[in-house]
């Protein structure tokens, strides 16, 4: 608009410059917007191309998407689920369900009936469209597919979640609503002033257009933009890619962050951690694909021939197993099933070779695992015999178990109450527990039936695992909480072993000397939307939640003021991703619909980079708040000089090509530099900011009101001194106006590159943008004033050198002020 009243008034330049600043501000929009986020086809990239079905007796193999309800469907071990199937018939099945429930364990499916009650993580008898066949075959019948099932739900309800506006966001809209009804009625004050002072109509809307052009931030839009672009530029370099600008801000701002676990506060990979074998505890350091962990006793490394039991114990792990090892340097590839893998690097940390112990004892039969057995069993030729290892769940077949190994590696008698102790006590702190077990039989068995492992037995001893934490997220949390920035686990997973992984993470409750509080997917069902804010308040670990109550959960703290950034990786985690202030998610190991949902994903798959993003959020703030604070009082200024001279009938101190010039040379010069602004030390040890706050804060404000007071008065001051006292011509004087106004402008920018610390103390270095805008800033204010061609473009004539005197003196006042002002705050804190 004001591009169009000033090129009506025949102001072209002034025109021009306006729509130019539009243009280009819109136009750095749009680039950087298309560039930050990538439209992502969710549900198709979650179905397989092709999908064996039985029809009218045959078997056939046809395109996922035609797969209807009704169809008989096959699975087999490699296959991605077509749709949400009721099995009839599963054969050791077992189905990864990470991607949707959470759950790090394989699932072992049935065919048997289960309850209308049944929670999704438990429903055995159902394969989930979007899941992955991990081992054994299937058949079941199609009963929902597309929007209809599972995974098309969880869709739907991002769908039907509108995207939300960040703090940032509000914080500028009710900002701009300010500032355009303080400007709107300022202009309207100044023409109504000047048509009832008997001014002509024209020269008085021509002075409420450049009130206006003067008050209005023009550099502001394109400032913000840049920003947080450049902050999207520091986040991907620290592995955290934005897709909405808005989210930069809106994690410096973070005061929960709701964190699923399996994958991102975990490794998703199962390691075993305690061993109890011949009555003695041992430790197992490393993660589960770290190749150098090693097995401890007292504190101490080991030695195998001093401690058979472990010993046979791990071997009884590695054998009985299907999973495969490779070394690749450091680390160790592994294959196969999550619990297999784990006794197998067992084994390997404990010196015992699968090669060489294959070709000691090579395999004859095996029982696969079953879930109504809770079994896994293995016949082995060896030398003096054959010999059946066995795993499977200590509770269901310690009974049948005759005597145990000693430390020694002799029988002695088996203690089973004693060991289900031990199993309780391992279970509490969320290890999986798994026994190891052996039976020598005959070397005529060449079979390996249900009947040769139901009795005489040897407990070999236990082997305790769990999905450990990230070290890195440990150490995560912990700045985190100590920035002020509650961290809660929800996850799928059962509730001990959420606790017990919350607990080594370090998460807290609501105050650090308070415990930690965790609650079920159950026990949530039955809280009230009334009480819900207040539970999920006090509660840091939820447990066995549906992806609906993860929703629920994100709505539930945003009602108690909470800005929540909600982190996660699965296809569950989609509508909290969405309706999360921010949504983070997964880049490695998130599924396509968690990251469609998300604001920004981590390239690292780490939650360590959270901790990073919110610093660099808070950065951005930061820098943002120090721009708006320089700018305004410029624009501020301007509007006092001009009512000041309409108020008393006199010139125009300043032209609106003049003021045009000041507005957008000192906001790319200028007030730019101060986006490259390092972050201050300690930005992590405040809390949050309230996201409820004003843009400015009161005391921002008054300095704002500060500087703007000195700048109208200084340029009044010097245009009226050089025009009646030193007697000079009006371009001279207002030459001189425009000058004064950028010196304070560039002493103000010093003091603004910290908002609370003196400008003094600011290393001239550590932002070399500021030292280099001001002199590109000072070269071009040298041109404006005595390049001719300058001069016939902006009205401004070559000033004397004494005017320059009088132009530092007020820059030197205004910077003392500023300066003198902080120090008395500073003060004032300290008291």
């Amino acid at each position: 608009m004001a591009s169009i009243v000033t090129g009506w008034l025949g102001e072209w330049v002034d025109s021009g410059v306006i729509a130019g600043v539009v243009v280009i501000n819109a136009i750095v929009g749009f680039l950087q917007e298309s560039k930050a986020a990538q439209a992502i086809d969710a549900l198709a990239s979650l179905s397989p191309a092709f999908t064996r079905v039985r029809r009218d007796g045959a078997t056939h193999s046809i395109p996922t998407h035609e797969v209807v309800p009704g169809d008989i469907v096959i699975l087999e071990a490699g296959d991605q689920v077509p749709a949400d199937t009721r099995l009839f018939e599963a054969r050791h099945l077992q189905i990864d369900e990470s991607s949707l429930t959470g759950e790090s364990q394989p699932v072992f499916k049935t065919a048997d009936a289960l309850g209308r009650e049944t929670v999704l993580a438990d429903r055995r008898n159902v394969a989930y469209a979007g899941t992955h066949v991990l081992a054994g075959r299937g058949e079941g019948i199609v009963w929902a597919t597309g929007d209809h099932t599972e995974t098309g739900r969880i869709a739907w309800l991002v769908a039907q979640d509108s995207d939300l506006s960040t703090p940032l966001t509000l914080k500028i809209a009710q900002f701009s609503k300010i500032l355009l009804w303080a400007i709107l009625a300022l202009a309207t004050i100044t023409f109504g002033i000047g048509v009832v002072r008997g001014e002509p109509p024209a020269e008085v809307f021509l002075a409420a257009v450049a009130l206006a052009v003067g008050a209005i931030p023009e550099g502001l839009p394109a400032a913000v933009t840049i920003v947080l672009a450049i902050g999207v530029s520091r986040m991907a370099r620290r592995r955290a890619l934005i897709r909405r600008l808005p989210a930069v801000e809106t994690l410096g701002s973070t005061t929960v962050i709701c964190s699923d676990k399996t994958g991102t506060l975990t490794e998703n990979r199962m390691t075993v951690q305690e061993i109890v074998a011949g009555g003695r505890m041992y430790s197992v350091t490393g993660s589960g694909s770290d190749a150098n962990g090693i097995i401890h006793f007292g504190g101490s490394p080991f030695a195998p021939n001093e401690h058979p039991a472990l010993v046979e114990c791990l071997r009884a792990g590695m054998l009985c197993n299907d999973a495969g090892l490779q070394l690749d340097g450091g680390q160790l590839n592994l294959s196969g099933d999550p619990t297999e893998s784990a006794l197998l690097v067992a084994a390997f940390k404990g010196g015992l070779s699968a090669q060489a112990s294959a070709h000691e004892a090579p395999r004859i039969d095996v029982i696969p695992f079953e879930s109504e057995h809770m079994f896994r069993a293995t016949l082995h030729d060896r030398e003096g015999g054959r010999i059946i290892y066995q795993v499977g769940a200590v509770e269901r077949l310690i009974g049948r178990c005759t005597e145990a190994l000693g430390p020694d590696g002799a029988p002695v008698p088996i203690d089973s109450q004693a060991i289900l102790r031990v199993v309780e006590g391992m279970a509490s702190r969320g290890l999986r527990v798994i026994g190891c077990f052996r039976r020598h039989v005959e070397s005529n068995h060449r079979q390996l039936e249900h009947s040769h492992v139901a009795h005489g037995l040897t407990f070999l001893g236990l082997q305790g695992m769990m999905d450990p934490p990230r070290a890195e997220a440990i150490e995560a949390v912990r700045r985190c909480q100590a920035a002020g920035i509650r961290v809660k686990m929800i996850t799928g997973d059962h509730l001990a072993t959420a606790r017990a992984i919350a607990s080594q993470i370090g998460i807290q409750g609501p105050k650090a000397n308070q415990p930690l509080m965790a609650i079920t997917g159950a026990e949530l069902a039955a809280v009230t939307d009334e009480e819900l804010p207040e539970v999920s308040e006090q509660t840091s670990v939820f447990a066995r939640v549906a992806p609906e109550q993860k929703l629920r959960l994100v709505r539930a703290l945003q009602s108690r003021g909470h800005v929540v950034a909600m982190t996660g990786d699965g296809v569950n985690d989609a509508p909290a991703l969405r309706h999360a202030d921010i949504g983070v998610a997964m880049g490695r190991g998130g599924t396509e619909i968690a990251k469609s949902a998300a604001a920004m994903i981590l390239t690292d798959d780490n939650f360590a980079s959270i901790e990073a993003a919110v610093e660099e959020g808070r950065g951005v703030f930061d820098n943002l708040t120090k721009f708006i604070v320089w700018t305004l009082p410029t624009n501020v200024g301007e509007s006092v000089v001009l009512l000041a001279a309409i108020l008393l009938g006199t010139q125009l101190p300043i032209l609106p090509v003049q003021l045009l010039w000041i507005n957008m040379m000192t906001a790319i010069l200028l007030g730019l530099t101060l986006v490259f602004e390092p972050r201050e030390s300690g930005i992590m040890d405040r809390p949050p900011r309230d996201h409820r706050q004003p843009l400015l804060t009161f005391e921002l404000v008054m300095r704002t009101g500060l500087v703007s007071l000195i700048i109208g008065l200084g340029a009044f001051w010097l245009f009226h001194h050089e025009t009646t006292v030193a007697g000079l011509d009006v371009a001279v004087a207002r030459t001189a106006v425009v000058n004064v106004i950028v010196a304070v402008e560039i002493g103000y920018l010093w003091s603004c590159r910290s908002l609370l610390k003196s400008g003094l103390l600011m290393n001239p270095f550590s932002n070399r943008w500021v030292p280099a805008g001001i002199l590109a800033m000072s070269l071009a204010q040298l041109a404006l004033t005595y390049v001719p061609v300058m001069n016939k473009l902006f009205h401004t004539a070559p000033i004397p050198a004494v005017t320059w005197l009088h132009i530092g003196g007020v820059a030197l006042v205004a910077f003392a002020a500023v300066e003198l002002e902080k120090l008395i705050r500073l003060r004032m804190g300290k008291r």
